[in-house]
This record gives C-alpha cells, structure tokens and sequence, in this order.
C-alpha cells in the first residue's frame, strides 16, 4: 500500500488504515470472486472515502464512496465480474485507488459535496494505492504426479476415503458458506449504518419543529400582550 497525498501533510499519521493491503481474487472462468477491505478510520474526526479503480467494468465496489465515523470502520466488498477468457501469464494490471479526506461533524454520504476528493475543494487527501493479484482455486503445488492436495485442501477436517474432487467440492461448499456469512454481516452493518443515519434526521427534524413552535408561540405573546397594552382604559 502506497500512501500520498495530493497537497501537504500536517501529520505524519494515516488517516485510514486499509486490510488487506492488496486485493487478491480467486480466478475461475465465467464465476465471480470477491475480497473484503476493512477500512478503518484513525482520527477523532469523520473521514470520508472513494474508491476508484482503472478497470470499473470489471469490478463493482460496495460502497465506493462513504463516511467513516471516529475510530470506527467499515467494509468494503469488491467484486471481480467473470471473465471469459484467462489473463496473459495469470497477471493482472489493474489498479486501485482509495482517497481519504477529513469532513466536519456529522457528515453523510449525501451531504459530501461533489468536489470532496478534488485538488480544486482545497481539502487534504490522502491516496491509498492497492495492487490486484489473480489466485488459482485448489493450485496443487505437490509433485508432477498430482499426489498431493493443496494446503487448503488438506487442512480440511474431512474423511479419508474422499477423492481429490470431493475434498475440492467440499471446500467450494465451505467457501460459499464463509462467504454468505460475510455478506450477512456486511449487510447487518449498513442496516445499522442507516438507522444511525435515520435516528440523526429524526433527532434534527424534531429540533427544528420545536424551534418553530417555541417561535410561534412567543409571537401569539407578544401580539396578546401588545393588543392588553393598546386597549383604551375604562371610563
């Protein structure tokens, strides 16, 4: 992970934190694949983020943009779409870009305005670059004779009778339940994220109408005092 920023630092500290530091995707023809970043935010302040990367059509980021709260953080799930074909030498060339910058108290996604991560808003940003890496699913790094199984493989608490293809469909199984599992929590995360987000509004809107009413009323005061005050004395 590479760190810059696009105008002077007046800390040596990171805003944010990013893990893992490189983006790693399992490759299987015609078959999506996803990694999780955990951003975490290491200020006292909100700190706003975007992710950007140079192949957008390939991969779909949820959420690309979003506010992080003081030391809290949040996940960010990038998918890689299926391909039809296999990468030159399995390498891959596409890059990513996760800018960070402080916004005032309070701040939502909606509220960002549309220059936020621009040289020209005069902001601080700090700039995050990660790599991507293509992994192969079940690669056997034993002998030519394909005796042995992937490390992966051979963790797995499972029976000694099952074929190499059964140890490999029960780790698929696990994977797929490990990865239900996260997009559960994921999805758990921005549930509370916009009862937060909600509870604020309310919190402001119950506020502002109480204002007004306190306003009302004094005015229906005023007016009942200086109508007392105005009115002729009895002969």
């Amino acid at each position: 992970m590479v760190a810059t920023t696009t105008t002077a630092m007046t800390s040596s500290k990171q805003l944010i934190s990013v893990q893992p530091e490189e983006l790693k995707f399992q490759f299987e023809l015609e078959k999506q694949s996803f990694c999780d970043l955990k951003v975490t935010n290491n200020t006292e302040q909100n700190v706003a983020f975007k992710v950007k990367t140079t192949s957008p059509k390939k991969y779909f980021v949820r959420p690309n943009t979003g506010v992080i709260h003081p030391w809290d953080s949040c996940v960010i799930r990038v998918t890689h779409q299926a391909q039809r074909e296999y990468p030159p030498d399995m390498q891959c060339k596409d890059k990513f870009l996760l800018q960070s910058t402080i916004v005032t108290p309070h701040s939502e996604v909606e509220d960002l305005p549309q220059d936020t991560f621009t040289k020209e808003s005069g902001r601080v940003i700090e700039e995050c670059k990660l790599r991507v890496l293509y992994v192969l699913p079940n690669s056997s790094q034993g002998n030519p004779d394909g005796d042995s199984l992937d490390s992966s493989i051979r963790g797995l608490d499972v029976p000694g009778n099952l074929s190499v293809e059964d140890s490999q469909a029960l780790q698929r199984l696990k994977q797929e339940r490990d990865a239900a599992v996260q997009q559960t929590q994921q999805l758990k995360q921005e549930l509370d994220m916009l009862k937060r987000r909600r509870l604020r509004k309310s919190n402001a809107g119950f506020s502002f109408k109480f204002v007004i009413l306190v306003a009302i009323i004094g005015i229906m005061l005023g007016f009942l005092l200086k109508l007392s005050f105005s009115s002729p004395a009895p002969a």
